[in-house]
């Protein structure tokens, strides 16, 4: 029997296509196009954009501000990365059998993930509170002088970082958990014939073959490592004296209080550049530790 394609066009595809590629242009490509034009301004909303070529650029680091923003975007994204990995990892493993009620114990650790930011912000806001929050009362019942999480400059920003660990770290164990899932039980079998340990088993064979899921949850992790602005807004605000600003909360900053675009829109850059350079570090080294054959 044979089919009649009189009625295709060659520009069907193209109306199907034509919302997305809108959007695109629209919502993505040309905001960032446009930023990248202000970064060389002084835009300020109210007069028109004034052009001042490298100015911002060389504000930017000639400011010890930005070093210390800068700063802190590294380090919460250091501890981001390495706290959702390993903790992913770790749940991943625990939950990766069998038992009952294994549903609800992983639905229990997912639910943070969907739970608004700024909600999860202001609830551990109230638990981390000095005065009358559960965490510090606990602390004193105990007989411990609790610090002050979100006022002390030199926890701040660990404790903030915490927090975001601790919302996100049950996507990644969803992640790790379909991961472990897709190894052969054949050869953990055999290795447990042969008198390997699970400890050994982990080491030599779950953690090597793991390495493709290792690999997307680190470079996952890495962009989602800068999109902070949410929790600080809620908890800190970038305080206190800038130990909890970050690059996306400083162009919040610059932007919508400060009203400058231009800077703005440099500071984003600079984030972009970030983004895509440790990306790029990232599957450049790829090669060294994913091992995608059993």
């Amino acid at each position: 029997m044979k089919y009649s394609f009189s009625w295709y066009k060659k520009k069907d595809p193209w109306i199907f296509l034509l919302p997305t590629l809108l959007g695109l242009f629209v919502f993505r490509l040309g905001p960032i196009i446009g930023s990248f034009l202000l970064s060389f301004t002084d835009w300020d909303i109210i007069k028109k954009p004034n052009f001042i070529g490298l100015e911002n650029y060389i504000e930017l680091f000639n400011n010890p501000s930005f070093i210390e923003v800068l700063s802190n975007t590294l380090l919460f994204a250091f501890m981001y990365v390495i706290g959702v990995t390993v903790i992913g990892l770790f749940l991943a493993v625990l939950l990766n059998r069998n038992f009952k009620g294994i549903s609800f114990f992983r639905s229990a650790f997912y639910t943070p993930v969907v739970t608004s930011a700024v909600a999860v912000g202001i609830i551990w806001s109230w638990i981390l509170s000095p005065n009358y929050g559960v965490l510090n009362l606990m602390l004193l019942k105990l007989g411990i002088n609790p610090p002050y999480w979100l006022g002390d400059t030199s926890i701040a920003l660990f404790t903030v970082a915490s927090v975001q660990v601790w919302k996100m770290a049950g996507y990644y164990m969803i992640v790790f958990l379909a991961g472990l899932q897709g190894i052969p039980r054949s050869l953990l079998e055999a290795a447990h014939i042969d008198g390997a340990s699970p400890r050994r088993s982990f080491f030599t064979i779950t953690l090597p073959l793991l390495s493709p899921t290792t690999f997307f949850v680190v470079s996952i992790a890495i962009i989602d490592s800068f999109k902070n602005f949410e929790l600080i807004y809620a908890m800190t605000k970038g305080g206190p004296q800038n130990a909890t600003n970050t690059l996306v909360y400083d162009v919040f900053l610059n932007a919508f209080v400060y009203y400058r675009m231009g800077y703005a829109s440099t500071v984003a850059y600079i984030l972009l550049a970030l983004v895509a350079g440790f990306s790029l570090l990232n599957f450049t080294l790829k090669k060294h530790w994913v091992n995608y054959q059993y």
